[in-house]
């Protein structure tokens, strides 16, 4: 939580405690101060307008309530009712690898069901070169080249391989980033359990389905079987209200969330977003709020599916699929809402993503590179973002400024979409006139450091201003370097200033 002399720079939420009572082992578990009356508030900042309570369930023979999550593991395990601590074998729609975790995970369901063994069905498993590729480091090379090995033996279906590291353009099943990828190549469908060897596999969750991480001998198994044991995670409500304002994006309501709950704020229970102001974002923006789910320690994310989503879907998958909603009277462990149209532009400054601070705070922070890119900050949208505030300024960067589209097709749109409100320029004629770097190729290249020869890589002690999701000692490189998270109009504008700085100062 925000410190009293700190909170009243924030807007403005409330959080309301959920009754466990239904959830003995879970409410010692949690430490939720439980009270007699159901609804009781605990204010932790300023207020946003209170709603109505909601009205008591209705008595006869009814299944207990439960939320989207409770209802997609129970699907997924074939139970007709779940509740949080229930642990459960549900069966997996959607195993997604690369080529850090790949290696690993095949060498175990070798090791584990035979040196022949096949596994449980090739069109359920999606592998995405995406980390350490444009390098000359043999051992990352190794790994691709052990994925193919892999993928062509057992006949995967989707392997999206790159052999030609000199020309990524050269290498047409290629596609980039794999949580970008996944969404591009219609591998995200409401209802559905997608799990993948990578920390922010709950990007997906915007699509309304369970989406998360899991490690190597997990997936070793699921690998085998086309099953996973997971345990139930109780869920936190956000509710965001308001209208957007024209300054702001996901990237900084969810760095206002990590601010107010923390980096463990939300450890192993699932976020679930709702409200106007999510209701009203796009799906590439829905990605980047359940992205970050996992810096406050969250099992998953979810939004619930709508018109939005169904629209996304329409050229990206012809396999059919079955929205869940949480119940009226669904129990959330807390819920949190907040009034969106008084937030203001936020980072995070080094070395953790729930430090939390005003970009206006740091206006005297100098900086030496700005970064955009990653599965957080490297879409489409997000690049278009960019463009808008370098084109509003008509003045060049004062910092490096590294441009890391997220996959083969963002690229091609930085190169062909006309940026609105821009007279007909393109993303890449407005940031070669702002004197930024070409666009390089596709991929999670610096976000997660890598190899030294890695484009845009810290390799000296620099601040710097990026898009991507965690600033961590030595995250994106030199391990006395700084980062400041913040939202691509945070970054664009800390580009033209070389300090830390608001957007508004373009935008408005």
């Amino acid at each position: 939580m925000a410190s009293s002399a700190f909170a009243s720079n924030f807007p403005v939420f409330i959080k309301k405690d959920g009754d466990l009572s239904a959830f003995p082992s879970l409410a010692s578990s949690f430490h939720v101060r439980k009270t007699k009356k159901r609804n009781s508030r605990e204010i932790v900042s300023v207020m946003a307008p209170q709603q109505s309570p909601r009205s008591p369930s209705t008595t006869g023979s009814v299944k207990t309530a439960m939320t989207m999550t409770e209802k997609i593991l129970a699907r997924a395990s074939e139970k007709p009712q779940l509740s949080p601590g229930d642990n459960v074998w549900v069966n997996v729609d959607i195993l997604m690898t690369h080529d850090v975790c790949g290696p690993g995970s095949f060498a175990i369901f070798k090791k584990e069901f035979g040196e022949k063994a096949k596994v449980w069905d090739r069109d359920k498993i999606v592998v995405i070169p995406d980390h350490y590729i444009f390098t000359n480091d043999e051992r990352a090379n190794r790994n691709v080249d052990t994925l193919r090995e892999y993928c062509i033996e057992q006949n995967i279906k989707y392997f999206y391989d790159i052999k030609d590291l000199g020309n990524f353009k050269a290498n047409p099943d290629y596609k980039g980033v794999c949580h970008v990828a996944l969404a591009q190549e219609g591998h995200c469908r409401p209802g559905e359990v997608l799990l993948g060897t990578d920390s922010h596999t709950c990007t997906a969750g915007a699509f309304g389905q369970f989406a998360t991480g899991i490690g190597i001998t997990d997936a070793g198994f699921v690998l085998g079987t086309g099953k996973s044991l997971l345990k139930v995670p109780p869920t936190l409500r956000f509710v965001m209200d308001g209208e957007m304002p024209n300054y702001l994006l996901a990237k900084d309501l969810i760095l206002q969330i990590i601010g107010e709950i923390s980096v463990s704020g939300a450890t192993y229970k699932s976020m679930e977003f709702v409200g106007s102001t999510v209701e009203s974002l796009t799906m590439e923006e829905r990605m980047t709020l359940c992205n970050m789910v996992i810096e406050a320690g969250g099992k998953n994310g979810v939004i619930p599916p709508d018109s939005t989503t169904h629209k996304y879907l329409e050229d990206k998958t012809n396999l059919p699929y079955e929205p869940v909603y949480s119940d009226a009277q669904a129990r959330f462990l807390s819920e949190y809402r907040f009034d969106v149209s008084n937030l203001e532009p936020l980072v995070a400054k080094p070395h953790s993503p729930d430090k939390r601070a005003l970009a206006r705070e740091c206006k005297d922070v100098k900086i030496d590179r700005v970064y955009i890119g990653s599965c957080t900050g490297g879409k489409t949208e997000d690049f278009l973002a960019a463009a808008k505030v370098f084109h509003a300024s008509g003045k060049k960067v004062k910092v490096p400024t590294f441009l890391v589209p997220a996959t083969q097709k963002v690229w091609m749109d930085i190169y062909s979409l006309l940026v609105p409100g821009c007279g007909g320029k393109t993303c890449s004629q407005i940031f070669e006139e702002a004197g930024c770097d070409t666009p390089a190729s596709p991929s999670c290249s610096a976000c997660m450091g890598g190899p030294r020869d890695t484009y845009a890589r810290m390799n000296e002690p620099q601040v710097c201003v990026s898009t991507t999701n965690r600033n961590f000692p030595g995250r994106m490189g030199h391990k006395e370097g700084q980062v400041y998270l913040a939202s691509p109009y945070t970054a664009a504008a800390s580009a033209l200033r070389g300090y830390v700085t608001d957007p508004r100062e373009f935008l408005q």
